[in-house]
C-alpha cells in the first residue's frame, strides 16, 4: 500500500510551488483556469485528498454544517420524513467536502444552547433550521450568533433569511377538493402542533377551502404528526355527537393512528369515514386501506436547502432568497370513498 500523497507531492508533480498547488486545490483566486486544472488532474492522478483539519486551518472553515432537531428522539426514529430530510442534505454536503453536526434537543432552552456551543466553538459554518414554530427564537439567535442560516417554511411565511419552501397547503386544498367531488360536505381536520407554522398552513388550507365551497369547517381535532395522536384524535372523534364522514390528516402518520383508532372501534373505513393524509411515505402503502396522500418530496428539500446554505456560507452578504422546491403528485388510495357507502361494522 503506497503512502497517502501529501499536497507537497501534488506541488512537486506539477511543478508549482506549495501556496500555488494550495491556491488552486482550495478554489481561490490567484491561478489561471489552465494552471488550476492541472494542478487539479495531478491531484487525482495521485488519488490525493486533502484533510479536513489542513483544509480548514487554511480557510479557516470547519467544513461542516449544523442541523438541531427539536424532538424527541424517538419522533425520529418513527418518522421516516427525517431520514428522507437528512439524506438529501448528505447528498448536497459531500460533494462540496461538508459533514454534517446533527443533534436532538428535547427543549427549546437545550436548542437555544446548542446553537451557542455551535457557534462559540466554531464547529459549524452555518445552521439549517426547520420545523419552525410561530415566534421562533431561533431565528434572532442565529442573528446574534452571526451563524448563517437557511430555514425550511412554508411559502406564505416571509423570513429575513433564506428558505426553502415546501408548502403543504395546495396538497391539502386538493384532497379537499377530492373529498368534495366525491360528495362528503362533513370534513374534518386532524391538526399538527399548533404552534408549528407548518400546521398553521394545512388548517387554513383546510378551513379554506371549505369555506369557498359555502360549507362550515369542523370539526377541529388538535392533534399532531405521529401514529399516536392519530389514534388519539380517533378518540375525540368517536366521543363526538355526529361523526365527520371524511378527515383530512396534516400528515400521513396521524393519518395511520386514525385510520388503526377508527377501525378498532369498528368504524369502516372508507365506508363511514374517508381518510387522507400527506406526505406519501411508505407506509402508506402498505395500510388497509391503502391511504390517499399528496407525495412530499423531503430529499429534495433537503438538498436544496443545504445548498442553499453553501451558497451562503460562500457569499455571507448575499440578500435572503427563496426557492420552491414543487411537491409529488396525489396518491389515489382505497382511504376515500362517496359518503354513505358503508356503516360501523
Amino acid at each position: 500500500m503506497r503512502p497517502r500523497a501529501t499536497i507537497a507531492d501534488v506541488a512537486a508533480a506539477a511543478g508549482v510551488s506549495l501556496s500555488t498547488a494550495s491556491v488552486a486545490l482550495n478554489g481561490r483566486p490567484g491561478v489561471s483556469e489552465a494552471t488550476r486544472e492541472r494542478i487539479r488532474q495531478v491531484a487525482r492522478d495521485l488519488e490525493y485528498s486533502p484533510s479536513l483539519r489542513a483544509r480548514s486551518l487554511v480557510t479557516k472553515r470547519a467544513y461542516s454544517i449544523g442541523f438541531v432537531v427539536q424532538s424527541p428522539a424517538t419522533v425520529m426514529s418513527a418518522d421516516p420524513f427525517f431520514g428522507s430530510f437528512i439524506a438529501g442534505i448528505q447528498v448536497a454536503i459531500s460533494a462540496a467536502g461538508y459533514v454534517m453536526v446533527l443533534l436532538v434537543s428535547p427543549s427549546l432552552s437545550q436548542t437555544e444552547d446548542l446553537y451557542r456551543e455551535l457557534a462559540q466553538s466554531r464547529r459549524v459554518d452555518g445552521v439549517l433550521i426547520d420545523q419552525l414554530r410561530v415566534n421562533d427564537r431561533r431565528l434572532e439567535l442565529v442573528r446574534e450568533l452571526g451563524l448563517p442560516a437557511v430555514a425550511i417554511a412554508p411559502s406564505s411565511v416571509t423570513l429575513p433569511l433564506p428558505m426553502a419552501h415546501q408548502s403543504a397547503g395546495g396538497a391539502i386544498v386538493r384532497l379537499v377538493r377530492r373529498l368534495l367531488h366525491l360528495g362528503h360536505r362533513d370534513i374534518a381536520h386532524v391538526a399538527g402542533p399548533p404552534d408549528y407554522v407548518h400546521s398553521i398552513e394545512r388548517r387554513d388550507a383546510w378551513e379554506s377551502t371549505l369555506r369557498q365551497a359555502g360549507l362550515t369547517p369542523g370539526p377541529l381535532i388538535q392533534g399532531g404528526f405521529t401514529m399516536s395522536a392519530g389514534q388519539l384524535a380517533a378518540e375525540e372523534l368517536l366521543a363526538l355527537q355526529h361523526l365527520p364522514t371524511a378527515v383530512v390528516c396534516a400528515n400521513d402518520l396521524a393519518a395511520i393512528g386514525l385510520i388503526a383508532g377508527l377501525q378498532a372501534a369498528g368504524i369502516d373505513v372508507p365506508g363511514r369515514v374517508s381518510v387522507t393524509g400527506f406526505d406519501g411515505i411508505e407506509l402508506g402503502a402498505y395500510t388497509t386501506p391503502k391511504l390517499t396522500t399528496v407525495q412530499a418530496t423531503p430529499d429534495q428539500v433537503g438538498r436544496i436547502a443545504a445548498s442553499m446554505l453553501l451558497e451562503l456560507i460562500d457569499q455571507p452578504d448575499r440578500q435572503p432568497w427563496a426557492v420552491e422546491v414543487p411537491l409529488g403528485p396525489m396518491i389515489p388510495g382505497a382511504s376515500v370513498a362517496p359518503p354513505g357507502n358503508g356503516s360501523d361494522l
